[in-house]
């Protein structure tokens, strides 16, 4: 549960609504085909990212302590953006919403990556699935993903709806929450790896 809670925060798919609802609306059947897209875009990658990630880490010499800093300090950095009501840069630069207007299909990019399984989710579960050793543990990570990607389908297929619901400041509030959620993981991270890599300090 605490897999999906964090994981859901940093993927924040309310904070994909503004830019999804821009970009779509005009044919329903299109729409719904890229909610489909994003949807098995952001499962897949998370899960590849929890799959390979530590692996690719070893392949270039970085020591996964190494990579909870940085990881962390990129969740805190997200966090603290969300906390303010803006979109971080990290997860979508405003150039890549100028050029996608341009594109019929969204899906992939910029909805999927980076807007929702960006650096930060994809370092996420990367030091969440150092932490899983066992076949019990791997399974429950997999299912939390898979869980965030049918919210993140259901939350789209309503997009209209949650925003007439929840209005600007509703979103506003969630995303604030979110980012609350997502500095106390970052804090963390950082915490967890800086003991392990400075020993002496702790």
């Amino acid at each position: 549960m605490l897999l999906m809670v964090g994981l859901l925060s940093i993927v924040n798919p309310l904070g994909a609504l503004p830019i999804f609802l821009s970009m779509t609306g005009r044919d329903p059947v299109a729409d719904t085909r890229i909610v489909n897209r994003a949807t098995m875009a952001v499962a897949l990658i998370l899960l590849l990212s929890a799959w390979t990630g530590e692996a690719l880490l070893g392949f270039f010499g970085i020591t996964i302590d190494a990579f909870r800093v940085g990881g962390g300090l990129l969740i805190l950095l997200m966090g603290i953006t969300m906390l303010h009501g803006r979109q971080s840069h990290v997860q979508h630069h405003p150039d890549e919403a100028e050029a996608v207007r341009e594109k019929e299909d969204i899906s992939v990019v910029p909805l999927a990556i980076p807007l929702m399984a960006g650096p930060g989710a994809i370092s996420l579960v990367i030091l969440d699935a150092n932490r899983v050793h066992s076949l019990g543990g791997e399974v429950s990570l997999a299912l939390a993903i898979l869980a965030v990607a049918a919210i993140v389908w259901v939350v789209l297929m309503l997009a209209g709806r949650i925003r007439s619901m929840l209005g600007v400041i509703g979103l506003n509030i969630v995303t604030r929450i979110m980012g609350l959620i997502l500095v106390a993981i970052g804090v963390q991270f950082i915490a967890d790896g800086g003991r392990n890599l400075f020993p002496g300090l702790a």
